[in-house]
């Protein structure tokens, strides 16, 4: 075991990946010899090679095609969109390549394509820095997407990820790249800043995609919540007192319903956190589902706490987000009813 900042954990993960299987390979805009904007890749070019690890120009559409034709040759990329919000170029060969291509040729050409890009706020970085686009992955089928919200997780479920056949986006919330989190906006933290991290495994270990992790167990309310919100909600529980079980999906797509299900089953109420717009959010999608597999041990409306409806502001960063005050104004009112 090492203490690891998720930064560290995913540099970690593709240092194993790219050992254990000389099909890994790993692309993007400074992956190479720069180690990434926010050093994820440091150090990988150095020890595995320029043909293993390297710089791609400015194209994101580029990244994702070359990407679809190393799969169907029989690599595993490991592409890096800078940003999540530098991603939309890139929609047709996910769309309308990797996510099909499998079915398209009756298995003949699976898509182990494992596209990485940090995602959120954090950084102050305004409306292009700093998008959550999850629900727009998770729309399509073929794609699967995966948001950890630990070190230990992000190692895991992206060599999970990378050892799987089909195309997976891999979102990474930057606001706890580097460290713990004590999940209040109103105290920010430099996501720059060196921190201990936590204990993760220095060789190789997967976690299972499609499977949640209670973080947190009570009785009274379920939480459900990915990524960086994993943190805030648990912060609010922690203020207010309430006996919530805190759940982290980990991966949106395949979704672990079932413990979705039995959770919701056992408390009777149901909140939604998640950083992105609410309309059309991942949010919605998930209501449904509790809805209509719960709806008769629900004692209360589905609640959700999300960003808003507006362009992403730049200085209000930290109101724009779903924080402990909005998350208990919403704890209090699933409760009461």
């Amino acid at each position: 075991m090492a203490r690891m900042n998720m930064i560290e954990a995913i540099n970690s993960a593709m240092d194993v990946a790219l050992e254990r299987d000389q099909n890994v390979t790993v692309l993007g805009e400074d992956v190479g010899f720069f180690g990434g904007v926010f050093r994820a890749t440091a150090g990988l070019q150095a020890k595995h090679g320029k043909t293993r690890v390297f710089d791609t120009p400015i194209t994101e559409c580029g990244i994702i095609g070359v990407a679809v034709g190393m799969a169907a040759y029989g690599l595993r990329p490991v592409p890096e969109i800078q940003f999540a919000d530098y991603i939309y170029p890139a929609l047709d060969q996910l769309v309308s390549e990797a996510a099909r291509l499998r079915y398209r040729s009756a298995g003949e050409f699976p898509m182990p394509i494992t596209v990485r890009s940090p995602f959120g706020g954090g950084i102050f970085g305004g409306q292009t820095h700093s998008q959550s686009p999850e629900g727009i992955f998770t729309h399509v089928s073929g794609l699967k997407t995966v948001v950890p919200s630990t070190p230990y997780d992000a190692k895991g479920l992206l060599l999970a990820s990378i050892e799987d056949n089909d195309p997976t986006i891999f979102f990474e919330p930057k606001r706890i790249y580097n460290g713990p989190f004590d999940g209040h906006y109103d105290r920010p933290v430099s996501p720059w800043a060196k921190h201990e991290g936590s204990e993760v495994p220095e060789g190789y270990y997967t976690i299972p995609l499609g499977k949640a992790s209670i973080v947190r167990e009570g009785s009274d309310v379920t939480i459900l919540t990915y990524g960086t919100m994993v943190h805030v909600a648990r912060a609010a529980v922690e203020e207010l007192g309430v006996d919530a079980e805190v759940i982290d999906l980990r991966t949106l797509v395949p979704l672990d319903i079932e413990t979705i299900e039995a959770s919701v089953k056992k408390t009777g109420r149901c909140l939604i956190v998640h950083e992105a717009t609410r309309t059309s959010g991942f949010g919605a999608e998930l209501a449904a589902m509790v809805q209509e597999r719960c709806f008769y041990h629900l004692e209360a409306p589905v609640e959700r706490v999300t960003g808003f409806d507006t362009p992403y502001p730049h200085s209000l960063e930290w109101a724009y987000f779903p924080g402990p005050i909005r998350i208990g104004m919403a704890l209090e009112k699933v409760m009461k009813d």
